[in-house]
């Protein structure tokens, strides 16, 4: 279908048709080819715009922050769908975001309005909409622990309906809606504190900082303020003038390895570094879960892997975010991560496992 027939397919759905946009320019990556992309600044758009290219059987390609997502070089044969909606309405214990909000500020304004919960996911970059899609999480808090539901437009039927969390099959940085494109967010509901008290503190380093025993809470401000800090440290907090902060977040999760497979992988592990070295290891509901960002470094892949020349390098500040140095393209990101990936399978015995979205290339 020619671009002119679909601006005018799109004549009446309230999105704003651009053609010959770079994808590069809304990502985090700042890679990704030419696409003609349909901004939808409203929930009804965003509806009408989707329903319109499904019958027409145009491809699409959902994007709001770009946040997790790697896309080829070539760009998108379809159209991609901006998501714009962004709206915020706090109740007595909640607050309701509509998918294109931007993560952070939603989470600013709970914890201005004087309330809890949602302070240990600061500083992550994207939309509101994109947090129950893999499960978001950071400092010992998840997404799934604090939503109430999540609005969704089935893309088979065209209906529109609430979904509760228990439909959603929420896993370790995953849920049903992550890799599948029959369900489209429209808005994300949460609960709150109203006393303004943090969700329990889990994550070590972050209890420690506010003097803090596990499982104690600290005014959601305060926790935030060093969240903040900490991912700040990390390169962790989009800044256009840091490369570190170009890149996807965390490129691969944390492995979980299953009880038949960890003493195997223990033996890699101390073959290669010793059987005094003290190896990361946390409980997790299918086994025992590793530090990727250990493995990689323990692999040979220090910070700022393989060199200051590079377009794509590992992170200077840590080893987990793959970042585009200001002139790498996907290719130089994806023959990155093959790199590390291939280093700590072949060291350790450990497939690790990409975190982004990827569009139209495979890892």
């Amino acid at each position: 279908m020619s671009s002119d027939q679909l601006r005018d397919l799109l004549a009446g759905t309230g999105a704003v048709v651009r053609e010959s946009v770079r994808l590069s320019e809304l990502t985090t990556l700042r890679v990704g080819g030419p696409a003609l992309v349909a901004e939808c600044g409203s929930t009804e758009a965003l509806v009408a715009t989707v329903r319109a290219l499904d019958t027409a059987g145009v491809r699409v390609l959902l994007l709001a922050g770009g946040s997790n997502l790697l896309i080829d070089d070539a760009g998108f044969d379809g159209v991609v769908v901006r998501v714009g909606n962004a709206g915020v309405e706090l109740g007595a214990d909640s607050v309701l975001a509509e998918a294109g909000a931007n993560w952070d500020e939603v989470v600013a304004t709970t914890v201005a309005a004087g309330f809890g919960g949602l302070e240990c996911l600061s500083g992550i970059p994207g939309s509101a909409g994109a947090t129950p899609v893999q499960n978001v999480g950071a400092y010992g808090v998840e997404v799934a622990a604090l939503l109430r539901r999540v609005r969704l437009l089935d893309r088979e039927t065209g209906a529109v309906r609430w979904v509760e969390p228990a439909e959603l099959g929420f896993g370790y940085r995953t849920s049903v809606l992550k890799h599948r494109d029959d369900a489209v967010v429209l808005a994300v509901e949460f609960a709150l504190d109203p006393t303004g008290a943090s969700a329990p503190l889990r994550y070590g380093e972050l209890a420690k900082v506010l003097g803090a025993g596990e499982g104690e809470t600290r005014p959601a401000a305060d926790v935030r303020a060093e969240v903040l800090r900490l991912r700040a440290g990390k390169g962790m907090v989009l800044d256009t003038a840091d490369h570190d902060t170009w890149s996807a977040g965390s490129f691969f999760t944390n492995p979980v390895v299953s009880a038949d497979q960890l003493p195997r992988v223990l033996a890699a592990i101390a073959t290669h570094l010793g059987d005094e070295v003290k190896v990361p290891t946390y409980p997790a509901p299918d086994g025992t879960k590793l530090s990727a960002g250990w493995l990689i470094e323990r692999a040979g892949f220090a910070k700022g892997f393989p060199d200051e020349q590079a377009a794509a390098r590992l992170s200077t500040k840590h080893t987990l975010a793959l970042t585009n140095r200001g002139t790498a393209s996907a290719a130089d990101i994806v023959a990155l991560a093959r790199t590390v990936r291939a280093g700590v399978l072949e060291r350790f015995g450990v497939m690790l496992e990409p975190e982004p979205v990827t569009v139209g290339l495979t890892l």
